[in-house]
C-alpha cells in the first residue's frame, strides 16, 4: 500500500479533507473524460461511415467520367480533347475554417467561396456530348474530393484526441484515483488508531485518578 500513497501526506484531519476533495474531483473528471471519449469514438465511426460512402461515390463517378472521356477521344480524337482541356478555366481557391467537437479543434474546408465555372469554355465546334458529360462529371468529382479531404482531416483530428483522452482516462483510473483512495484509507486508519490510543490513554488516566482518590 505504501507505494500507492501520495508523497508528503501527513495523517491529519485537514489532510484527509483535502484528499477527499481531490478524490471527488478526480472521480468527476474521470467520468467526464469517459463521456468525452465515448462521444468522440461515436463521432469518429460516424465520420468513418461518411468517408467510406464518399469513397464509393467517387469511385463510381470516376468510372463514369473516364468512360465519357474515352468515348470523346474515340469520337473527336485525343488531340482535340487535349485542346479542349487546356482551354478550361481554373477553379477558385478554397478557404479554411475551424470546427469544434467536444473541445476538439478540427480543420474545415469552406466550400462557400469555391466555384467551378459551369459554362463550357471551349467551342462546341469539333467537340461532342461525351466531352461535355466528362467535364460535368470531373467537376463533380473535384468537389467530392475536396469534401473527402475535409472528412479525412476530421478523422485524423478525432483519432489524435481520442488517444489523448484515453491516456488521461487511463492515468486517472489506474494511477491517480487508486493512489488517492489508498491515501484516504491510510489517513483514516491512522486517525482511527490515534483515536483508539487516545481513548485508552484517557481511560488509563481516569483509572489512575480514581485509584488515587480511593487511596486518600
Amino acid at each position: 500500500m505504501s507505494q500507492q500513497l501520495l508523497e508528503g501526506v501527513k495523517p491529519t484531519r485537514m489532510e484527509l479533507l483535502e484528499i477527499r476533495k481531490k478524490l471527488t474531483l478526480a472521480e468527476k473528471g474521470h467520468k467526464l473524460l469517459e463521456e468525452k471519449r465515448d462521444a468522440l469514438v461515436e463521432r469518429f465511426f460516424s465520420v468513418i461511415d461518411t468517408r467510406n460512402a464518399l469513397l464509393l461515390e467517387i469511385d463510381s463517378l470516376f468510372k463514369e467520367a473516364f468512360t465519357s472521356l474515352m468515348t470523346a477521344q474515340m469520337i473527336i480524337g485525343e488531340e482535340q480533347v487535349k485542346q479542349a482541356a487546356y482551354s478550361m478555366p481554373q477553379a477558385s481557391s478554397i478557404t479554411f475554417t475551424q470546427d469544434n467537437i467536444m473541445g476538439v479543434k478540427i480543420p474545415k474546408i469552406s466550400m462557400e467561396s469555391f466555384e467551378i465555372p459551369e459554362k463550357i469554355s471551349y467551342t462546341l465546334f469539333d467537340t461532342c456530348a461525351a466531352l461535355d458529360e466528362a467535364q460535368v462529371l470531373f467537376s463533380t468529382i473535384l468537389k467530392k474530393l475536396i469534401t473527402l479531404a475535409d472528412v479525412e482531416g476530421g478523422i485524423k483530428s478525432l483519432s489524435v484526441d481520442i488517444e489523448k483522452t484515453k491516456r488521461r482516462v487511463h492515468v486517472l483510473e489506474n494511477n491517480l484515483i487508486p493512489r488517492l483512495q489508498a491515501t484516504r484509507k491510510y489517513i483514516e486508519m491512522q486517525l482511527e488508531e490515534l483515536e483508539r490510543e487516545d481513548f485508552f490513554r484517557r481511560k488509563r488516566i481516569k483509572a489512575i485518578m480514581e485509584s488515587k482518590k480511593q487511596s486518600v
